[in-house]
């Protein structure tokens, strides 16, 4: 009887043990490593491997480490599509199929040089290309940085030596010009370094077209900004454009580049008369600046400044007659409305109190100079 029981318990046995037998080949106790590396043979790092079973529709994604590594545990058996994604691609550079079996270290390096057909000419020239254009872009980015930086520099400079006293100013100066004579460099460099047909070469012509102003080089700063306007016609650069024509005297020209920028955006084009007239006045050529105000007013009636400025002007172009023994002043139409509509606009404003000085003139001479000899009787 003990010989019978002994033999069921060495019969329960083996069937206990029969439970604990090697893992099934669904689970998932398979892996996959390996090496990703270019076409010069360099490894790729963050490069993006998906591995998608085509048995059980499970997919997994890994990215290679700063040594082109990669390695994927815990996956199940079988059949995969493997696809590999460069970083800055959105495109697959290479998709495989593979077959993983249960071992948890199977390997499966990829090297580009063996997949990738070698370039034609056509290709390698253009690659070439590619790769010069990629240098000249970075020449170009350095000198445009730099030139930036010494152009604040020297508006800052030029700021200062403004807010001097002006028997100091002199003394100033040659530091002012320097400083945009090194900025001028850096963006004549970014120029020539920039790559043919470069997005960004409008703005390194306006940058040239600022220095060469603020330098006087006023013909310089016109053709600057003229190929500024040629790549990239915008309000601003024809508002920049029309103050340096301006600056020359060139009255015209200047109104026809506030036509183009009222055309583009009437705001601004409001910003560019005022600019214009302004210039002007300050020259003492108010007659010529007349007609910008009167532009600048139309477009932007909420100017007080403006409109001060139109009623100094008009005032400027005030004729006399003479009527019998009289001389009568004869005011431009408009001059008073102008002072008017700064004091409804400012009646505080900085040029309230010329302008009510100036409405008060206006109406004092409205009867005329007597101009007749008076003789006293003995």
């Amino acid at each position: 009887m003990q010989r019978k029981l002994g033999f069921f318990a060495g019969i329960l046995l083996m069937m206990s043990l029969g439970a604990v037998a090697p893992p099934a080949a669904g689970q998932a106790s398979a892996g996959v490593s390996g090496t990703i590396t270019d076409l010069q043979g360099k490894p790729i790092a963050e490069a993006e491997i998906t591995l998608k079973s085509e048995d059980f529709g499970t997919a997994y994604t890994v990215k290679t480490d700063k040594n082109g590594s990669y390695r994927q545990v815990g996956m199940r058996p079988g059949n995969y599509e493997l696809t590999l994604k460069v970083k800055g691609q959105t495109e697959p550079v290479v998709t495989d199929r593979l077959t993983i079996n249960s071992d948890p270290n199977n390997k499966y390096d990829i090297d580009l040089r063996k997949r990738v057909a070698p370039l034609t000419a056509e290709q390698e020239a253009a690659q070439k290309k590619q790769e010069e254009d990629a240098k000249k872009f970075n020449n170009m980015k350095a000198a445009f940085m730099d030139g930036q930086a010494k152009v604040e520099i020297a508006d800052k400079a030029r700021q200062d030596m403004l807010k001097a006293p002006p028997d100091q100013r002199s003394a100033l100066q040659p530091n002012v010009t320097s400083l945009y004579q090194q900025a001028l460099s850096s963006f004549q460099q970014a120029q020539q370094a920039a790559p043919e047909k470069d997005p960004n070469l409008h703005l390194i012509y306006y940058k040239l077209g600022y220095s060469n102003e603020m330098l006087g080089n006023y013909d310089e700063a016109v053709i600057d900004y003229q190929k500024a306007i040629e790549l990239k016609p915008t309000p601003d650069y024809y508002n920049t454009l029309s103050l340096v024509y301006a600056k020359q005297g060139k009255v015209q020209e200047a109104m026809q580049a506030c036509e183009k920028s009222s055309v583009l955006d009437p705001t601004k084009g409001a910003t560019a008369w005022l600019n214009i007239g302004v210039v002007l006045y300050n020259s003492n050529r108010l007659a010529e600046a007349v007609e910008p105000l009167k532009k600048a007013t139309t477009l932007n009636p909420n100017n007080a400044d403006a409109w001060y400025l139109l009623g100094a002007s008009l005032l400027s172009t005030m004729q006399t007659k003479q009527e019998g023994e009289k001389i009568i002043y004869v005011v431009t139409p408009g001059t008073a409305e102008a002072y008017q509509k700064y004091l409804s606009l400012a009646p505080t404003g900085k040029y309230a109190g010329e302008a009510q000085a100036s409405l008060q003139a206006l109406q004092s001479l409205g009867a005329g100079v007597d101009t007749k000899v008076k003789v006293k009787k003995p």
